[in-house]
């Protein structure tokens, strides 16, 4: 019997760098029925390589992205009075002592799964681990849960991710994420970049996703909305919801009249003569 997995909400730059469009993010995450939202602490200095930066304005203009520091002690504040989890992800090393203190679990990103020293980093802060696997065939994959664990991670999800913005339904692949579950024996879930209810109920009902990370944006006026593969509030309730419904579908297996069958069980035909209902209620019965 499947479980409802843990939602989390990817607020990527859709914050603005405004700690109050964070606070709406946050409020509006755990309303919708999140059980965790993540931001990305990261500097453009420490993101791309000089020589790329020295190129390209376009990457440089990131840096209006980025979450002040200052910032994550009151988001996480702000996630506890909400009862939602706060994961952030690193991007610098410096990154995973800052956030140590106010996470509930770290979030490696897909681009950061070769990093072999953020991810000794974030092992050794006893905190749980998330790893994105978009890119990654399964010898980088094997390398990076081997680093890991080694370093002393001992609570370990790894999330099957297509890295294209957005991912196209037909290449999501959601197969791979038995593949994984039976390699590395451990929790897996998906990091959506399709946004598809269907391919998230697929991912959940077929294969048993434990954990849903799907990037959230309020109004359409997020930094990376326009790259299409973020969802809107009212997108992701009703998906939350309609998997809530799914799972309480599927009962106890039990194979028994249940309640709403229970007036109409003498309703059936008499097998003495095929005519409805029972011969012992034909008396007794009396029109309303």
């Amino acid at each position: 019997m499947h479980t409802l997995p843990l939602f989390i909400a990817e607020v990527s730059s859709n914050h603005g760098s405004n700690l109050d469009r964070c606070y709406e993010l946050i409020d509006t995450a755990a309303r919708i029925g999140c059980g965790a939202v993540k931001f990305q602490l990261f500097k453009i200095d420490e993101l791309f390589a000089p020589e790329i930066l020295a190129q390209s304005k376009e990457h440089r203009d990131r840096k209006r992205w980025e979450l002040p520091e200052s910032f994550v002690p009151l988001i996480a504040e702000r996630c506890r009075k909400r009862r939602i989890l706060f994961s952030c992800t690193p991007f610098y090393i410096d990154a995973v002592k800052i956030l140590t203190p106010h996470v509930n679990f770290f979030k490696i990103a897909s681009y950061e799964l070769l990093w072999t020293d953020l991810l000794e980093k974030c092992a050794v802060s006893s905190k749980p681990v998330i790893l994105s696997t978009g890119m990654a065939d399964m010898d980088e994959i094997g390398t990076a849960v081997k680093t890991l664990q080694y370093s002393g991670c001992v609570d370990l999800t790894l999330l099957h991710c297509v890295s294209g913005y957005p991912a196209p339904v037909e290449q999501a692949n959601l197969a791979a994420m038995q593949t994984m579950k039976d390699k590395f024996n451990c929790k897996i879930g998906w990091s959506d970049h399709t946004v598809s209810k269907a391919v998230i109920q697929r991912a959940i009902h077929k294969y048993d996703a434990q954990v849903i990370e799907l990037h959230l944006d309020l109004d359409e006026t997020g930094a990376e909305y326009k790259f299409g593969h973020c969802w809107l509030p009212d997108q992701v309730e009703k998906m939350i919801r309609s998997v809530h419904e799914s799972l309480a579908a599927d009962g106890d297996g039990i194979k028994i009249p249940v309640e709403i069958e229970l007036p109409d069980r003498e309703w059936r035909a008499d097998p003495a003569d095929g005519l409805r209902p029972l011969k012992s209620i034909r008396k007794t019965w009396k029109a309303e």
